[in-house]
């Protein structure tokens, strides 16, 4: 037996669509089984509030073993998993291929999926997860500005906080009526000479996402600039679903597997017309280039996508390495502290970010990595806000040590979440708003 494995970790698929996967006595005994295993190790206690709370149950228990755990309690372990994945990557010892196959998250993810087939998880939180609904009601005129005044008045966030349990404290992006689909109606893609570097084919679709579209359409806009400042036409889809990430993380896949119908053909269509994909939101790259590929492993059309769709600054990186970017810049950036999204370490592929922003000229990077406790909905409920920010507090200190000029993460959520904490010399929180700066466009 070995104590540990020093290969790669890889991952089996999901198995969603076998209704073994959906029984619960099967569910308890995997559950006890990795609980076990996790106990006897603890690395993972710095990570996230899931570990802390088993080994609480643990430690407090009549035998201190996990059989000493009611197995009802075992759902207070699985609320306070939000799927970062940083143990499976990062931590865990005994992942796949090591005999004792360990695959926390995706055990987690089981254990949610049981809970919505059987109608138990909470209405607040399919409500915070639809982002499709949310950005079909917030990106309407007049009605955005009056969302966007309600959620910073105090009566107004006291009742959200009972009706839909977000946390009145909570940083609650704004909505944009003016969406980016909307700025970029009559926008055409640059007309000039396709060149391939590497992977990349040299022009890009971009897959906006819910949260660019309507939360943060300046990020969208800052992509595009980029990228056709590099000869990189760019254009978006034509349609588009939300990513189906945050339905994941609910445990509500048939949902994911609705806007897998609508997102598959259209992102297949495009690349085979040429184009490669690209999304500036970690989560929704994640989703099309690990999540969806282990739910459909057989699907020819899933593993296509995944093959062709980049992170942005993954995308430029190619580019440069083939002496196609453009490292002409007019402004230096000085001190930026990067925090890395939990989402975007797991996609393995390395700090890109960090290493096209230090391209610039006066440019010092520091590299944080550590998570910081948002993931979208769990640092907004009135449940878990708390240990949302207790998670984040690791980063606020770095960052402050640093004395950065910018705080930056290429998760926008994140960066509200963080930086909110901070008093910071310049307000730009995206390192592709910062590229932007740095070209001077």
């Amino acid at each position: 037996m070995r104590e540990g494995s020093l290969e790669a970790p890889t991952r089996h698929p999901l198995g969603w669509q076998d209704e073994s996967f959906y029984d619960e006595g099967a569910l308890y005994e995997e559950l006890e089984r990795v609980f076990d295993i996790c106990h006897g190790c603890r690395r993972c206690v710095s990570l996230c509030d899931a570990y802390p709370t088993l080994f609480d149950l643990v430690d407090e228990s009549t035998t201190f073993e996990v059989d000493g755990v009611d197995k009802q309690d075992y759902w207070k372990v699985v609320e306070q998993c939000f799927m970062c994945d940083l143990c499976y990557q990062t931590k865990c010892p005994y992942v796949p291929p090591h005999e004792w196959a360990v695959d926390f998250p995706h055990l987690m993810l089981r254990a949610k999926a049981v809970q919505f087939r059987k109608g138990e998880r909470k209405l607040s939180h399919k409500l915070l997860s639809n982002t499709k609904l949310q950005g079909k009601v917030g990106s309407i005129p007049v009605v955005a500005q009056v969302i966007n005044k309600a959620n910073s008045n105090k009566t107004v966030r006291k009742i959200l906080e009972k009706t839909l349990d977000l946390d009145h404290r909570a940083h609650l992006p704004e909505f944009h009526s003016d969406t980016l689909r909307r700025r970029d109606k009559t926008r055409s893609p640059a007309a000039v000479e396709i060149r391939e570097a590497g992977p990349t084919r040299g022009k890009a679709a971009l897959f906006a996402t819910c949260y660019c579209n309507v939360n943060t359409p300046d990020i969208g806009q800052d992509l595009i600039r980029v990228f056709e400042h590099n000869g990189i036409p760019v254009r978006l889809t034509e349609k588009e679903e939300c990513c189906g990430m945050p339905k994941l993380e609910q445990g509500d896949l048939a949902t994911v597997d609705k806007y897998r119908k609508t997102n598959i053909p259209e992102l297949v269509r495009l690349i085979d017309e040429g184009w490669d994909i690209v999304a500036a939101i970690p989560s929704c790259v994640l989703m099309f280039k690990q999540e969806l590929p282990l739910m459909y492993p057989d699907d020819a059309d899933i593993q296509k996508v995944k093959q062709h769709i980049f992170d942005p600054f993954e995308y430029l990186l190619h580019r440069h390495k083939a002496d196609l970017l453009n490292i002409e810049f007019k402004t230096e950036l000085g001190k930026v502290a990067w925090h890395v999204p939990c989402h975007q370490r797991v996609q393995n592929i390395g700090p890109k970010t960090k290493d096209v922003l230090a391209l610039v000229p006066g440019t010092e990077i520091s590299m944080i990595e550590r998570c910081s406790g948002h993931d979208g909905t769990y640092g907004v409920r009135a449940g878990t806000y708390e240990k949302s920010q207790k998670i984040a507090r690791a980063v606020v200190n770095r960052v402050k040590k640093t004395e950065a000029d910018y705080l930056v993460s290429d998760c926008p959520m994140a960066a509200t979440q963080i930086a909110d904490k901070l008093d910071l010399r310049y307000g730009e929180t995206n390192p592709l708003t910062l590229l932007r700066k740095a070209y001077g466009l």
